[in-house]
């Protein structure tokens, strides 16, 4: 049975998607790929809004079993980071009202899964991401190539990942033991 995954690289100005099938442990095939714009002229509650839309609509339309995310990490920019956790939260929320399960993955988590090196740069994930997915032009922009690498990582490793339904997510084994350590500490 076919899995369809959606990857996100979200961000305020340009917020790539991209769906891929999985048909086994790691055969991926190419579903559509994209970026939901918003304009910095608009304001802020105005182009989350807009962009929140845009997910909605891609989320009914293209009905994903599993949604990855970009996590947050450190910049210099902060108002980037900002942007970039807004949409986030958005996605969450809206997958969340979906029952859809999500998972995070960092950019060296990516670049590692899809290119066999958390090092790898862009030019070298979006290579590995045409092979994969046989694609005979590169995605454009950078964002939308990306939310197919994210989306490759949750494919190829959504199988040995645990559902927390309590928390509609979707953790490693590792992940649901810090979770776990962090709630056992809260309660001394």
């Amino acid at each position: 049975m076919n899995q369809i995954v959606l990857g996100i690289d979200p961000g305020l100005t340009r917020c790539g998607f991209g769906v891929i099938s999985r048909r086994s442990s790691r055969e991926v095939s190419f579903v559509k790929v994209g970026v939901i714009q918003s304009s910095s002229k608009m304001e802020l509650t105005e182009r989350i809004a807009s962009i929140g839309s845009a997910v909605a609509k891609l989320l009914d339309d293209s009905k994903p079993d599993q949604v990855a995310i970009e996590r947050v990490f450190a910049q210099q920019n902060m108002h980037t980071v900002m942007g970039v956790a807004q949409i986030s939260g958005v996605v969450v929320y809206l997958c969340h009202e979906r029952k859809i399960p999500v998972t995070f993955y960092t950019p060296t988590e990516v670049k590692a899964a899809v290119t066999g090196s958390g090092r790898a740069n862009k030019s070298q994930v979006t290579n590995m991401v045409m092979k994969i997915l046989k694609l005979k032009t590169m995605p454009k922009p950078a964002d939308a190539a990306d939310a197919l690498a994210i989306a490759i990582t949750a494919a190829w490793r959504g199988g040995n990942q645990i559902l927390d339904k309590s928390k509609n997510t979707v953790e490693t084994a590792a992940q649901q033991k810090w979770r776990t350590a962090i709630s056992a500490s809260k309660k001394l």
